[in-house]
């Protein structure tokens, strides 16, 4: 029996007939809990080219699981977007990939590479990296679900090396989805078990870039713009994704932009920084109350506070804020009242 579900329409000013993947185009990576749509929008302020959803579970999709279409949430100016979408079975991810082309959906993800236990015990994530054949079986429904549609889609595949260390899964998989149309590879060069202990493992970037002929995209310690030039540099990489950098310091992207060209980026200034916070509050603003924006700012604005040397007071003083008086109270205190 088919399942419908209604999604929130994917609103473009243009059809996208092909992503934005190169040095200059870096991309917001697929972030669970944090990629919403009012991070992707600041990013995308930043100069962040494309952005991934927080990852999606295509049987939540399917069985209309609360919050699953909250995810999904876009505007005109969210674009060009990724769905990044997990699961186990061929015939969810196709049927996914299905009923989001019917609400306007054209780019899909799908991810080979989580290493959260909770999604591994269901298969998902990394752990089809146990079964190549498993994971080819959905790239084809993905990518036989794209093609069905009237104008362009694609899917690509973020993966890991492998489960454990000695048994890797690259260049195979990689390959083998490259014949089956995959629209580009991500892979983030660590075993899934390592989850973000160790170092990533750049030189298997420079060894697939020269035998794939379609992009690959580097995730994985890069988390200044410093770290993202030097390993397209290294390896050869055709483009990049920002996560934990991101999440840190949005303006990652244009950071990015500014050292590609030969430029130094400004130093960030204590007003930067508030202006960075207020305009995160602003475009969290437009879809909650105002409750609900200084709830969601309380864990927000730490992240971005970690090496100011009054992290921890500020921390103290949000948890106490109840209200937008106390938070422009904080924002005076740290950041507008004097000096850079």
């Amino acid at each position: 029996m088919k399942r419908h579900f209604f999604l929130p329409q994917y609103v473009c000013g243009t059809r996208c007939d092909k992503l934005p993947i190169g040095p200059d185009k870096p991309w917001l990576a697929p972030l669970a809990g944090y990629s919403d749509l009012p991070f992707r929008l600041l990013c995308r302020e930043y100069g962040a080219a494309v952005c991934e959803t927080e990852m999606v579970s295509a049987k939540g999709l399917l069985y209309k699981s609360p919050g699953t279409g909250d995810l999904l949430k876009n505007t005109s100016a969210d674009h060009p977007l990724v769905v990044q979408l997990f699961g186990s079975s061929p015939s969810d991810l196709g049927e996914a990939v299905t009923t989001l082309g019917r609400n306007g959906y054209r780019w899909f993800d799908c991810n080979f590479g989580c290493s959260v236990p909770k999604v591994m015990r269901q298969g998902a994530g990394a752990a089809l990296l146990q079964d190549e054949d498993r994971c080819l079986d959905i790239a084809s429904a993905m990518l036989n679900a794209t093609k069905k549609m009237e104008d362009t889609a694609g899917a690509g595949f973020k993966m890991r090396l492998g489960i454990k260390a000695g048994k890797p899964v690259l260049p195979d998989l990689a390959l083998r989805l490259e014949d089956l149309g995959a629209a580009w590879i991500c892979v983030h060069p660590r075993w899934a078990r390592q989850g973000f202990a160790g170092e990533a493992d750049w030189k298997v970037l420079e060894m697939l870039a020269k035998r794939l002929s379609i992009p690959l995209i580097a995730s994985g310690d890069l988390i200044e713009a410093e770290d993202g030039i030097k390993c397209m540099r290294q390896t050869g990489v055709h483009g990049l994704m920002y996560a934990r950098g991101a999440l840190r310091n949005p303006a990652i992207f244009s950071e990015h932009l500014a050292l590609l060209a030969g430029e130094k980026p400004s130093v960030k200034t204590k007003k930067d920084m508030a202006n960075m916070i207020i305009r995160h509050m602003q475009l969290i603003s437009q879809s909650c109350t105002h409750e609900e924006t200084i709830f969601r700012m309380r864990f927000i604005v730490p992240r971005y506070v970690r090496n100011s040397p009054h992290a921890r007071v500020i921390r103290q003083r949000l948890c106490d804020c109840s209200g937008w008086e106390g938070f422009e109270n904080i924002l005076e205190e740290f950041f507008l009242s004097g000096g850079n």
